[in-house]
């Protein structure tokens, strides 16, 4: 009788494990994603999940009209294909991954070849 309530619990702690550590991020995942494709609007730059970069120009329920290369070409895409939101319509900040901050401070040989011009510059007027 003990064994069969052990196996029981066993069973229900390994479900409950498997809820808590598979089902509920992925839900909570598909649920950002779902906000994210709901808060486009025109203007946004965008990234297809086929790797297509553009401006959104038109949105409608579960369609969008983004504007792609040079000759603006414009393909109607469904929401569920937007992978990323670039640039947000009306601001400048863009959703990329942050640089390094120590790599950022660091400062590049071209960097340092021009502060060396620089102060040659600044020795020649003085």
């Amino acid at each position: 009788m003990n064994s069969q309530y052990s196996s029981f619990i066993l069973l229900a702690a390994m479900l409950a494990m498997m809820y808590f550590m598979i089902i509920r991020p992925q839900k909570k995942k598909e649920k950002e994603t779902q906000q994210m494709r709901d808060s486009i609007a025109v203007g946004d730059e965008i990234v297809t999940i086929g790797g297509f970069y553009g401006k959104v120009v038109k949105v409608k329920n579960d369609k969008l009209t983004i504007q792609c290369g040079a000759d603006k070409t414009r393909l109607e895409i469904a929401k569920w294909a937007v992978s990323t939101i670039i640039t947000k319509a009306g601001t400048d900040i863009k959703a990329e991954v942050p640089e390094d901050e120590e790599l950022a401070s660091k400062p590049t040989p071209k960097t340092i070849k021009r502060l060396d011009k620089a102060e040659d510059k600044a020795e020649k007027t003085e």
